[in-house]
């Protein structure tokens, strides 16, 4: 029997909201959202499902493991879905665009200041001390996500192959990905509740039935579309995809930077699956190794930049795209190339994910309650635990120490740390965040801004360059 809180039980279920009503509740989620993916769904969790009552636990929940299966940023496409579930077309526009826009302007800005004064010893203490603390919140982000998502051993276990089949594999993501949701669909059919449950989302108090909210439980009318319908969405939002990318590749040729950042970020858009963390991990080892725009520590300065605005983890993208145009600007200056990039790299790696949210929720939708689903979702989620416990791995080579080494032997190929080269200052900072963040409790901006004025300290010490 499913329990409610003692709000939903003695209230009304709540009054219907118009799409400017739902405006300032989007602009709120967005400008709140801090801490990587699980403090953003935590936020539209707490205020959509407790606080607002729009949508029901398990209704969100099932949105959330959707939105994991898919490729990009899951918080983004989770509000998204939601206000397309609330307002159609438009407020799932609304939701997604304000989701984006404050951390945009603020990677933007950042991006500037980045180029015009990150070499300064000042800027470039506080970003030694920002990515000591990135560290820890990427594992962090690897404990909140496995402490919901690996209920069982069977889930424990796809979560550590996940994560050697990626790190010293160097399998692709989405055979990753496909895998997992097989493995849970083909266990949850032989009446298995190994992988049932999972996301990184659930409330840890009383659950907030679906028939006690806004939304309530039943198949809104716009979840039962035509086909005519199915292909002009998936036309439309195509064609604001893919013309930019090809109008550039006609106009400037395929070796150009301009169309190298549409071209691999459009890649991206729908092979990176597993969430923010999982589209860092990729791009960092394309964007660092294949085509060089910018080194390790330029982007986990970039992830320290996303850390502290709001929005989503993948907006360092836009830092990205920024520092490869503003290296290559060709016939423009590099400020007004790289301000283009960083744009031409936000377009294409977020008007994909308004595709699959108004391509796939309606059938999403049709399928609540299909065990064999839940079960695939869910072995999904656990398998993203390795992807981002793979991603901390990286960062911890590359903050920790200066140099590392490649090893290979037969299919097995990864990077392993000169312990020589072994950072103390970035090991004691890194230690400290690790600290504050698991034993203090302290919150993500608090340790972030506390470990870039301990990075500044150093500096004006003399202990760092």
């Amino acid at each position: 029997m499913t329990t409610v809180t003692a709000e939903a039980a003695t209230s009304a279920r709540p009054e219907p909201v118009t799409l400017g009503q739902a405006f300032w509740v989007w602009l709120r989620i967005a400008m709140l959202s801090f801490g990587g993916p699980a403090g953003q769904i935590a936020v539209m969790h707490r205020i959509l499902v407790d606080e607002k009552r729009w949508i029901g636990e398990q209704r969100f929940l099932h949105a959330l493991n959707y939105c994991m299966l898919l490729p990009g940023p899951e918080a983004q496409q989770l509000a998204t879905y939601i206000g397309w579930l609330m307002h159609r077309t438009k407020g799932g526009i609304v939701a997604g665009v304000l989701f984006v826009i404050p951390g945009a302007v603020a990677i933007m800005a950042l991006s500037w200041v980045y180029v015009l004064y990150g070499r300064v010893g000042v800027v470039s203490a506080l970003f030694f001390g920002l990515k000591c603390a990135v560290l820890a919140v990427v594992l962090q982000a690897v404990v909140r996500i496995g402490g919901r998502a690996l209920k069982s051993t069977p889930a424990r276990a796809l979560a550590a192959l996940a994560f050697v089949l990626i790190f010293f594999v160097g399998a692709p993501f989405p055979l990753i990905v496909l895998g997992a949701g097989l493995i849970g669909w083909w266990s949850a059919r032989q009446g298995s509740t190994a992988f049932r449950g999972g996301g990184h989302g659930a409330s840890k108090g009383a659950v907030v039935a679906d028939a006690d909210t806004l939304l309530g439980e039943d198949l809104p009318a716009h979840a039962r579309p035509t086909w005519g319908e199915t292909i002009r969405t998936a036309l439309v939002w195509l064609a604001l995809w893919l013309v930019p990318v090809a109008a550039l590749l006609i106009a400037l040729g395929p070796d150009d930077v301009f169309s190298r950042i549409a071209t691999f970020f459009s890649t991206m858009a729908m092979v990176t699956f597993g969430g923010a963390y999982a589209v860092l991990a990729y791009v960092a080892q394309q964007a660092v190794e294949n085509y060089g725009w910018l080194g390790p520590k330029e982007m986990l300065d970039g992830l320290g930049m996303a850390e502290t605005t709001p929005g989503p983890l993948i907006m360092v993208l836009q830092f990205v795209g920024f520092l490869g145009a503003y290296r290559d600007p060709g016939g423009l200056s590099p400020l007004v190339a790289g301000t283009l990039g960083g744009l031409l790299a936000t377009w294409v790696t977020f008007v994909p994910c308004f595709l699959w949210i108004f391509l796939g929720a309606p059938f999403i939708e049709r399928l609540r309650g299909n065990a064999a689903v839940a079960g695939a979702l869910s072995a999904i989620t656990a398998a993203v635990v390795g992807v981002v416990l793979n991603l901390a791995v990286w960062f911890a080579l590359h903050t920790l120490f200066r140099e590392t080494a490649a090893v290979a032997f037969g299919p097995i190929h990864f990077d392993a740390p000169v312990l020589a080269s072994l950072d103390p200052w970035a090991m004691a900072l890194a230690g400290a965040a690790v600290a504050a963040v698991f034993w203090l409790r302290a919150g993500i901006i608090t340790t972030l801004v506390a470990s870039s004025i301990a990075g500044l300290a150093l500096y004006l010490l003399g202990l760092i360059g």
